[in-house]
């Protein structure tokens, strides 16, 4: 793979990596953006957004902005090309292309796929470090780089336990890394500047891609500051992200966001991972439901142990329960959820 997109950046053209499980519909919208749809000329690399709340978007980048940042996370990694690290999402993700490009440019060697055999560090997604956690026998890997979705401090402590030590990060594909996390709470990225207005988290970084191919997307400028949207509130000097404006739940006469609810969720006992989505509803908009992976026979445990940890508004009504759908990158896939949902594929838990 590595050779590959070597090739492809040496003859002055834009490596995008395709992901065959896509559904067909999404893939085939990609590759007609592709082929139709004008490169500017300082573009670099083109990533896909996780597509968990729909067709992914092709996000165009300089291959600077991505530089920019690399001696940063050698440092975070405390690796460098003599060393190699695992990326257990598939190249198609924008943190293993991120990985890849700094391989080329003198950072550690890639090692794709599952396991990360004699890697001595780990750039993915929660869902990666899990299943890194989960393969019998002893790790090689010392240092785990964690961003794609909210990382919680259960699994932060599984790893550390087996010798990992453990560096959060919030990003986007648009806005490259923002802020970093080692156990205290998000913090700006090194050269980042961060403020919270109108409740929106903006971003001032030379990480910051150039746009989207041929279609609109949630990223947003006002001079030299950038955002997608993303929800936030500072703390004790520390970042506490509130989720995506455009995916709040409009219930009744309150607003809920499903990362909040979410966040809760993953902490009640025997909950593996949760999505919460807003059910259409006539007379209050939407209805609160979550899907949850859990070992639970009904739902009455669960509702009791959520409302000890949730407000009114943003306890659950309706619970379900089975495998979550995941992107390509190991995040829950949003949309797909919600549709299974209300093509009623998914088994409700009663009680």
């Amino acid at each position: 793979m590595s050779d590959e997109i070597r090739r492809i950046r040496a003859a002055g053209d834009v490596p995008l990596v395709g992901d065959p499980r896509l559904p067909d519909a999404q893939w085939n919208a990609v590759r007609g953006l592709a082929a139709t749809a004008q490169v500017p000329r300082d573009a670099a690399w083109a990533s896909l957004t996780s597509g968990s709340s729909g067709t992914p978007r092709v996000v165009l980048r300089t291959h600077a902005s991505w530089r920019a940042s690399f001696p940063a996370v050698a440092g975070l990694l405390a690796a460098g090309s003599d060393d190699a690290v695992a990326l257990p999402a598939p190249p198609s993700s924008s943190l293993t292309l991120f990985s890849l490009a700094h391989a080329l440019d003198g950072g550690p060697r890639p090692v794709l796929g599952r396991g990360g055999a004699g890697a001595s560090c780990f750039h993915g997604t929660p869902q990666g470090l899990r299943a890194l956690l989960d393969t019998d026998g002893p790790t090689t890997v010392r240092t785990a780089l964690v961003g794609g979705s909210a990382l919680d401090r259960g699994l932060r402590a599984d790893a550390e336990a087996r010798g990992i030590r453990v560096v959060g990060y919030y990003g986007a594909a648009e806005l490259s890394f923002v802020a970093v996390d080692h156990g205290t709470g998000l913090r700006p990225f090194p050269g980042v500047d961060l403020r919270v207005s109108g409740g929106e988290l903006w971003v001032r970084s030379p990480y910051v891609a150039l746009g989207y191919l041929g279609r609109t997307g949630p990223l947003r400028r006002d001079g030299e500051w950038a955002t997608v949207g993303d929800l936030a509130e500072t703390v004790a000097g520390t970042v506490r992200l509130r989720g995506r404006a455009d995916g709040a739940i409009q219930t009744a006469s309150a607003t809920v966001l499903p990362e909040e609810v979410e966040a809760a969720l993953r902490q009640l006992p025997g909950v593996a991972d949760a999505v919460v989505v807003g059910v259409p509803t006539p007379g209050v908009g939407a209805v609160v439901a979550a899907v949850v992976e859990t070992g639970s026979d009904g739902a009455a445990g669960l509702r009791r142990a959520a409302a000890a940890r949730l407000a009114p508004a943003s306890r659950p009504r309706v619970w379900y329960t089975g495998a979550l759908p995941r992107t390509p990158a190991g995040k829950p896939a949003r949309a797909e959820v919600l549709r299974r949902v209300l093509a009623g594929e998914v088994d409700r838990l009663v009680g």
